[in-house]
């Protein structure tokens, strides 16, 4: 595998030449040049690429590591390298996501790198959680996060996907965890919408159900999870059709994570209130579909019920750390959150009856 460079800067035709060589052989860049860099938990940009020989594709999607906080974070949550060693895999991944071209990693300081497929040349438009899915877009996206656990559903994983692992939340972040939710309800008060805070809710319980998510996502048969499927991790294509990218959270896990993850964030709350049973029944049928016995819809709908209180415990995270997306995004994804949690009651759920074995010691 390339060693990641260390700034955008580095995105040299040689360096892109190489790069692509693998799947461009024969390929030289002969120029580069660097669109609008967007920084979040990495930085990313679209190059256009111009080749004095052969032919390869005329932009690419391009990620690299953020900030050391960033970095850091991605550190904690063992994530700082996933997405590249999954870009370098080769394993096909049956659900819509952009083709892979290069990925590269730099342990020496929690570096990674990869180029991927600028999904807009094909009619891609990336979403952002300002802007509710369709409830049409939510199912497609379903279709396919059931294609993707039925094909690893309990099942040893291939030599190359090993470095996969199961959520984990252990105790030692615990306390950093509890003052991060307290910061983020504090200013949730402060803005004016305090509405946005179910009344169940507060910092320490909140806290113990975020770990007990972890927990109960390694219940069950565990597959691959692509681990933070929110719709700023989607994009639309015509025909109401999503796919998925961002891939730095993929984990192996219970199907349930994805799932409610991705539907209570993705849809509005009415959307959500009307429609969310059928599309969690279109889903457990497309995993029949896929070979799969899937569990019987009490028990999955138990289970859905629980995962709110994952979704609104990470985007209040992220709501407090204030860096890693914009504030609309962030407080647009708590209030779906937040209505999913009340809603379904998640304070009685699987997770919360589950989390007083989750105490800090």
């Amino acid at each position: 595998m390339l060693k990641a460079p260390g700034s955008l800067a580095e995105l040299t035709p040689e360096f892109m030449t190489v790069a692509l060589g693998q799947r461009f052989p024969g390929a030289i860049v002969e120029r580069v040049e660097t669109g609008a860099v967007g920084n979040g938990t990495n930085r990313r940009t679209t190059l256009r690429l111009f080749y004095r020989k052969g032919a390869g594709p005329d932009s690419a999607f391009v990620k690299i590591q953020g900030r050391l906080f960033n970095r850091l974070a991605l550190v904690a949550l063992r994530a700082w390298q996933a997405e590249a060693l999954l870009a370098g895999s080769g394993v096909d991944l049956p659900l819509e996501h952009p083709d892979f071209f290069a990925a590269a990693t730099d342990r020496s300081r929690f570096g990674s790198l990869v180029v991927m497929e600028d999904i807009t040349a094909r009619g891609g438009r990336a979403n952002d959680a300002t802007t509710a899915l369709t409830v049409s877009e939510v199912a497609d996206g379903l279709a396919g996060l059931a294609r993707l656990h039925a094909a690893f559903w309990d099942r040893p994983l291939p030599s190359s996907l090993r470095f996969l692992e199961p959520w984990r939340l252990g105790r030692v972040w615990a306390p950093v965890s509890r003052a991060s939710l307290a910061h983020g309800l504090r200013r949730l008060r402060r803005s004016g919408r305090p509405e946005l805070i179910p009344r169940q809710v507060d910092s320490a319980n909140l806290e113990r159900q975020f770990r007990a998510s972890a927990y109960l996502a390694q219940l069950g048969p565990r597959t691959v999870l692509h681990g933070d499927p929110h719709p700023g991790n989607t994009y639309s294509l015509p025909g109401e059709r999503i796919g998925f990218y961002d891939w730095q959270l993929v984990r192996t896990g219970d199907w349930c994570h994805d799932v409610g993850y991705f539907l209570a964030g993705s849809l509005g709350v009415e959307d959500r209130r009307a429609h969310e049973q059928d599309l969690l029944k279109g889903y457990l049928q497309a995993l029949r579909s896929g070979g799969v016995p899937p569990p019987r819809f009490d028990s999955a709908w138990e289970r859905y019920r629980s995962t709110p209180a994952f979704g609104l415990a990470t985007w209040l995270h992220t709501y407090s750390a204030g860096s890693f997306q914009p504030e609309s995004v962030s407080l647009a994804t708590v209030e779906r959150f937040s209505a999913a949690y009340s809603d379904l009651e998640t304070h009685q759920s699987d997770v919360a009856r589950e989390a007083p074995r989750r105490r800090v010691a």
